[in-house]
């Protein structure tokens, strides 16, 4: 028995040319929680309340509630813990990270005005979402192959061998039409002829049994730099209008491999298959990086000193990204067949695209209650089925925007916080959010034929996020310091390739249980 071994490395050239798919669209546009300690162990429903620098980033109106000057900054510690499950098979991954969340300044000076006694201004810097995210999976038994899902595909366009064979390695002027996943997967073996005309065949047929894993990590950020402005009028209704700046970073590295028995691996022939053992492994690699800009306006109303409304709208945010990818296969078979063969490396490739995220609307209240305590209720609305996305010349993308309808649909966040003041210095919060399903089930339950870009036709859709809150936080003089834990419960559904026959697909039920320590430290002036 002789064993075969190819490794091929390409630029991951997206299978319908697009350097982003909807999937890629909903991974840069999903909100965190993120935010001063104060705003955290709220559950951030201050939407109605002002007066902390992550209103700044939530509702501008929020700085109208100012009377004096403040400066702060905010350090968190994030321990990140996922676990995924498929057929009763379960596997945990966990990593640590630190950032500094939120450093802002807020000027206050008063007008000595009836109508408009205050007026303020603030900047600020917020990591406004956290990417980091690390997960891997375990299938004990397939029904299925990701060689076949790419035989499947390929022989819909009828491509024959000689054009899949012309070049075994990514060239920026090489033809374009061919999905570059078929070209990898027909030089590395995976995927077969039967014939010269082509007709592929993957490497799972009804007496191949085998397993498969996976490993996905995320890192990025989007960081978002904010210039604000507003005031009150009569001490009734508090304004504020906002410019935000943004840096985005995604990187994701994957990694899937399958080990198979009695599979469908190259004859000795010139076409065709023979029964033996194989395993293959595919990795892809991207990165995107931007800057974007939104804007926001919102407003607070006090009709009476125990009632506060608020009300805030974010624009899009629209994102200018560079893209760029390459991807790596190796495949390993037994069988009669004697051969070696090693395929060149390729080249990284590189796109620009243009990205416009959901509108966002929040509707707020709070009440104080005895002078000492605070109840806050916020509702957020996400319109996920918005997003858009052109090419580097601005011409949008009509199979993502459709893609994007099918998949995806406006999100609700509810947020409810409370703080109770049992000393003027010392005051003790708790709060909880969840969101809605932001995918929809039709997606998630293979009702849809999901696209993904490049040479990864793996995905993952999130469900509910949860997170449940609390803290403390101590003032002396004009000098603060906060405290917040928050425990985020995130359920997902991943996904090697989309379902595109009767036969289950490689899959896992992901959950996230990230434990969050956050401390502010402020000056009052």
């Amino acid at each position: 028995m002789k064993k075969t071994i190819l490794t091929i490395m390409v630029g991951s050239l997206p299978m319908v040319m697009m350097a982003q798919s909807a999937v890629d669209a909903y991974q840069l546009a999903q909100p965190d929680l993120n935010g001063t300690a104060r705003f955290s162990a709220m559950a951030g429903a201050f939407g109605a309340l002002g007066g902390d620098l992550s209103t700044l980033n939530q509702n501008p109106a929020g700085i109208g509630v100012y009377r004096s000057s403040e400066i702060g900054f905010t350090l968190d510690l994030d321990l990140q813990g996922t676990k995924s499950t498929s057929m009763g098979t379960s596997r945990d991954a966990s990593q640590t990270k630190f950032n500094c969340s939120n450093f802002g300044y807020v000027g206050s000076v008063e007008l000595n005005n009836d109508v408009m006694p205050f007026f303020s201004w603030g900047v600020s810097y917020s990591r406004a979402a956290s990417f980091d995210r690390y997960y891997r999976g375990y299938v004990p038994s397939l029904s299925n192959s990701m060689s076949n899902y790419v035989a499947n595909f390929t022989n819909q366009d009828n491509w024959t061998p000689a054009e899949l064979g012309q070049s075994d390695n990514y060239n920026p002027y090489f033809s374009s039409d061919i999905p570059w996943l078929s070209i990898m997967a027909y030089n590395s073996y995976m995927i077969n002829p039967t014939s010269n005309s082509g007709n592929f065949s993957g490497l799972f047929n009804n007496d191949t049994f085998g397993n498969a894993a996976f490993t996905v990590r995320e890192k990025g950020y989007v960081d978002e730099y904010s210039i604000d402005f507003g005031g009150n009028i009569m001490n009734t209704v508090y304004w504020g209008v906002a410019f935000g700046i943004t840096d985005i970073s995604y990187t994701q590295d994957a990694y899937y491999d399958e080990e198979l028995q009695n599979a469908s691996v190259p004859s000795s022939k010139t076409y065709g298959t023979e029964s033996g053992d194989g395993w293959f492994g595919l990795g892809n690699y991207q990165h995107v990086r931007g800057n974007g800009f939104n804007f926001k306006a919102g407003v607070i109303f006090k009709p009476i000193n125990e009632l506060r409304l608020g009300l805030a709208v974010h624009t899009p945010t629209y994102y200018d990204l560079k893209h760029e990818a390459y991807s790596v296969c190796d495949f390993s078979y037994s069988s009669g067949y004697e051969g070696y063969h090693e395929a060149d490396d390729g080249y990284i490739a590189y796109y620009d695209s243009d990205f416009k995220t959901p509108w966002r609307l929040i509707a707020s209240a709070a009440g104080v209650i005895g002078g000492q305590g605070i109840l806050s209720v916020d509702y957020e609305y996400v319109g996920y089925d918005a997003m858009r996305v052109k090419d580097g010349y601005g011409d949008e993308y009509y199979d993502i925007t459709g893609d994007i309808k099918n998949y995806y649909q406006a999100s609700h966040i509810i947020r409810v916080g409370g703080e109770y003041r049992v000393t003027p210095q010392l005051s003790l919060r708790a709060g909880y959010s969840y969101q809605t399903q932001p995918a929809k089930d039709a997606a998630i339950d293979n009702e849809e034929y999901i696209y993904t870009s490049g040479t990864n036709p793996a995905y993952i859709f999130d469900k509910t996020t949860q997170y449940i809150t609390c803290g403390l936080g101590y003032r002396y003089k004009n000098f603060y310091v906060d405290m917040a834990y928050m425990h985020k419960m995130r359920e997902s559904k991943w996904q090697a390739f989309t379902a595109f026959d009767e036969y289950e697909v490689p899959s896992a039920d992901i959950k996230d249980h990230n434990n969050q320590v956050i401390m502010s430290l402020g000056f009052k002036f």
